[in-house]
This record gives structure tokens, sequence and C-alpha cells, in this order.
């Protein structure tokens, strides 16, 4: 990097949606205030908005076409056969939600043809990573930016398993984003956080909502808020605390459900296979697939307002219907809708109907977390489902008398904005929950049970006794190191086998126990053996952000050997 750019700190976010994506980059100079710049999409399309789609378009060869609004209006123009050979990937992201993944695992296109999701993400994430560079190259004048020039930030649900998290940063490595002796430089954020960084900072006038008075978040210290992101695929919750100077304590681990607006585009499909019924709508998604993206396509719109709606029925899916009967007579059993001269028209208390099971899931979830015994005064709404009026209205009806329901202006760019001040200081989360209890096996001296005795100089011990290292709730600083002290089982021990293991219970005795997974191991060289067992091995367990990583040194010969925690399954 050039001289003159010490002094400048460039960032590129990439909040990687399951409905829609984008990104936001500032190259401003390390003491300055950080003003976001967030590309905007759709211009050829007469759109300006602050995503695009997260859809992909492959060839029947799986080559790259296409992303986000081109992606979607070439595959929506394609005929029915030329469509059938084609890859379309929408809402794939959802692939990866609550299931530990390997890197062999498929994901299907819109004509139920599939591909190794590893590669789908991998070139989604290429694509922005190309644009986002040609954007700031274009803009720029004096030198051609590369990717190693940035610190990259790449959002991701709280919710995740580790596995999801690491599948990202593997993608993100394959497309190029970060390299060999770059792996620093690329930074996961939670998304939630990342909201709740951007929205601490704003004025009482930087939120739809009326029921804020006050000043910005982060002059409060003491203040508890729930950060509510309502996306496409998921809801993703946590508590902050707000510290003294701004910084944020996490006081709740990371929780959520699968409800977000996608369940609402599931139930509205439904209606459209209740209304469509003798089968003609199963036939009318096989055979034009495309048309059904546009269909989708215009829902999100309607699902932001609180009135009846008019949809345009398309001329194929008439032409089916007309074959079975008459296309009146589909609408007659079916309640809160009607036929208007080619026009489906839907009540609003039928599109609501259709919200009913999301937001029940969000209600049980914050209902949850009020139980616990914290002081939550604000409810921060954020993400491109807290567009929509029915949501937000349910959330003031359930909880407003209990706390103060707050939605920025364009809830859909908090994520992506926060990201990029989260890039310039990971410190601003200063410490989180640990959603697991993690430790490795020790021998002890024995007083457990017979399967595990074993003798060292005489005495009697006991192997695979799980000994902590972090307990599942417990607070763990941003970059806070997790220290122990080893030593060999056997005076002559020339190398020694470490294993790293997880739990969601707080208090295992035995590493073979049913719930406890054994996610790495290392070997440290030891061949100094003048000091027998009384040699000592130094383990390190550092949580750097979002992430961790396992060392373990040889404190005699000096020996280091550190492994990256693998959650993916082989």
């Amino acid at each position: 990097m050039a001289s003159s750019a010490i002094n400048y700190l460039f960032i590129i976010a990439i909040d990687f949606g399951t409905t829609y994506s984008g990104y936001a980059f500032s190259l401003t100079p390390r003491e300055a205030e950080i003003d976001p710049f967030l590309k905007r999409w759709g211009k050829k399309f007469g759109l300006d908005t602050p995503k695009t789609p997260t859809c992909i378009l492959f060839n029947e060869d799986k080559e790259f076409i296409e992303f986000g609004y081109e992606a979607k209006a070439v595959y929506i123009r394609m005929h029915r056969e030329e469509a059938k050979k084609h890859y379309f990937f929408e809402n794939f992201k959802m692939a990866l939600n609550g299931k530990k993944l390997s890197r062999d695992v498929v994901i299907t296109a819109a004509n139920r043809k599939s591909m190794k999701a590893l590669k789908v993400f991998t070139e989604a994430l290429r694509y922005l990573k190309d644009d986002a560079l040609r954007t700031i190259n274009v803009n720029t004048e004096g030198r051609k930016f590369t990717a190693s020039d940035f610190t990259w930030v790449l959002t991701v649900p709280a919710i995740w398993d580790p596995s999801a998290k690491q599948f990202m940063r593997e993608a993100a490595t394959q497309a190029g984003i970060i390299t060999e002796g770059t792996q620093h430089q690329l930074i996961m954020a939670l998304e939630p956080e990342a909201a709740s960084v951007w929205c601490k900072k704003l004025p009482a006038d930087g939120f739809i909502t009326q029921n804020h008075d006050g000043g910005p978040l982060d002059q409060s210290p003491g203040t508890q808020l729930m950060v509510v992101d309502c996306g496409g695929g998921t809801i993703d919750i946590t508590v902050h605390e707000v510290l003294y100077g701004g910084a944020l304590k996490e006081l709740h681990k990371s929780s959520g459900n699968d409800l977000g607006g996608q369940a609402v585009d599931r139930k509205f499909k439904e209606f459209l296979r209740e209304i469509f019924s003798h089968g003609v709508w199963d036939e009318y998604e096989e055979n034009f697939p495309s048309e059904v993206q546009r269909i989708m396509y215009d829902f999100l719109y309607f699902k932001q307002v609180v009135d009846d709606v008019q949809i345009t029925c398309p001329f194929n899916l008439g032409i089916l219907a007309q074959k079975k009967q008459e296309i009146e007579k589909f609408f007659e059993s079916v309640r809160g809708v009607s036929w208007d001269e080619g026009s489906i028209i839907i009540s609003k208390e039928r599109l609501r109907s259709f919200f009913a099971e999301s937001l029940k899931g969000i209600t049980n979830s914050l209902r949850e977390i009020l139980k616990k015994d914290l002081n939550i005064e604000y409810i921060l709404l954020v993400g491109g489902y807290a567009e929509s009026q029915i949501l937000r209205h349910h959330v003031i009806a359930q909880f407003g008398d209990q706390c103060k329901v707050l939605c920025p202006f364009r809830p859909q760019e908090a994520i992506i904005k926060g990201a990029v001040m989260f890039g310039r200081n990971p410190g601003l989360v200063t410490s989180r929950k640990s959603a697991f209890t993690y430790g490795f096996a020790v021998a002890e001296s024995f007083q457990h049970r017979a399967a595990k005795k074993f003798r060292v100089s005489g005495e009697k011990n006991c192997c695979d006794i799980f000994r902590k290292l972090v307990e599942e709730g417990e607070d763990v600083g941003w970059d806070e190191t997790r220290e122990f002290i080893l030593n060999p089982s056997e005076a002559n021990l020339t190398s020694m086998k470490i294993s790293l293991y997880r739990t969601e219970r707080k208090n295992p005795k035995y590493v073979d126990e049913v719930g406890v997974e054994e996610i790495c191991s290392l070997h440290v060289d030891m061949p100094d053996t003048s000091g027998g067992i009384n040699r000592k091995v130094k383990l390190e367990f550092k949580f750097g952000s979002t992430e961790v990583t396992f060392t373990a040194t040889d404190l005699v010969s000096g020996s280091k050997a550190s492994v990256a925690l693998d959650f993916m399954t082989k």
C-alpha cells in the first residue's frame, strides 16, 4: 500500500442478505467521522434502491451470467425451454440456516436443478467484490485499488451455526476477497450488531416512530436496547447495553428464528395454490418458473402496505386455469380474494393473514427475552422486512407499553452502514455471550469411572475429563485470550495432541458425553524431555471479534502449533 495511504482506512462492507444484497465503503482518514458511501442499484430499470435482489443466474454449463436485478430480468424474459436449461437461484442464503454444513452441500435452483452451494455463494461474492472495486476505481483518481487495499466486512446472521459463518469465509476466500496472508482483512460482522452500531448514533428524528425524544442512544450510558433484525430469511435478535464512550456490551446471547419476510412469501404462494387448485398452480410453477419470479417480485412491494392489493394475473396462468374451468369459479370458495377483469384483488384482512405465523414467531421470541432479568428500554426494528407497516404496527401494539419501539428511516440500510463503522473499530462491541461451552480433555487423579483409568508414575489417573475454557452464556471480550497450562501425561512424550470440544451444556464431565463434539485438534512438539511430566504447554483460546483461534506452545522449546477451527463436516 502506498505511504500516502497510511493515514487512511479503506473499508468495504458487503451485506449479503436473503432477499437483497449490497455494499457500502469508506475511504476516509483514520481520525475522520465515517460517512459510508452506499451503492445504489437498478438505474437501468428505472429504480434507485440501496440493495439489489440476491439472485444469481448461471448458464447450462454452470458458468456465471448475471447477479441482482440483471439476473432477475434476464431470467424473467427467458422462454420456457430456455429457462429450464439455466440455473437461477434466489433466497439461497437460507440454505445455510439452522444446520451444520459441509463443503459439498448443494442447493436447488428455481427449475429444480442443483449446484454446489459453495460455487453459488462464491460467484455472488465475487460479483459484489468486483462491482465494489469497479465503482471505487471509476470515482477515484491517482491510483488503482485492489482487494488487498481494503478491510472487508461481511455481514452474517448472529443466530447462524459457526459452520455457516466459516462457509461464508471460505466462499469469500475463493472469490478473491482475501488471499493467503490477508485473512485478517476479512471481518465477520453479526447483522444485528452492525445495525446497533449504526442506530445508537442516530438522533431522535432519525427514526420513523415518534416515541423517542432524547438524544442519540450512544450518549446514554446504561441504556439497554433490543435490536431485532427483520430480514428476508431470519429474525435475528440481540440485546445490548450502551457503555460509557458509546461502546456496546451484549447482555443476552443472540437468538431468533427463521420466520422472516420469506415466511410471508410462502403463505402467499400457498394462497395462490389454494386459488388455482386442481394442479393448475403446480403446472404453472413447473412450466413458467420465470413468470413465478415476476409475481413474487411484485409481492415484495405489496408486503409493505396495509390496504387491499391488486395483482395482475399473468396470461399463461390464466390460460392454464381456463383449461380446467371458468376462471371466476376458482375464486368462489376462497376467502378474502376476488377476480376483477384480469386482476386478483386481495383484501387487507387476507393480506394480513399471510403475516400471522411470522408475527407470532416474532412475538414469542421477543416476549421470551423480555421475561429475563433485564431492563430493556428500546426495541429497534431494522432490516428490509421492517419496511412493512403491518410488522411495525404489530410490534408496537404488543410491546409499546413496555418499551419504546423505534425503526430508523431506511431500515434496510442500517446494517450495511453499521458494518462499515464496525470495520473501522470491531471493539465497538466490547463483549459477547458465548453460545457454547468450550473445553479440552485432561487427565486427573483417579476419582472417576473405571473405564477411563490409567497409571502415570504409579498413580491412578482418569483421562477424557472435560476441562472448561469458556462456559455457555459467559461474557467474553472481543479480543480476549483465555489461557491454560497443561502437563504431558508421560515423561518421555515428544508430541502432545490437544483436542478442542464444544457443547451447549454448561457443565459436562467427560468429552465423550452426548452433546459434546470435537471441533479441532493440534499437535505441539515437545522435543526436550528432560523435565518429564513437569514440562508445561500453554493453551491460548483467543476471541477475535466474532471468531476464535486455538494455539498451543511448549514453554520449554518454544514450539508452537495453531489451528483454524473447522466447524464444517467432512
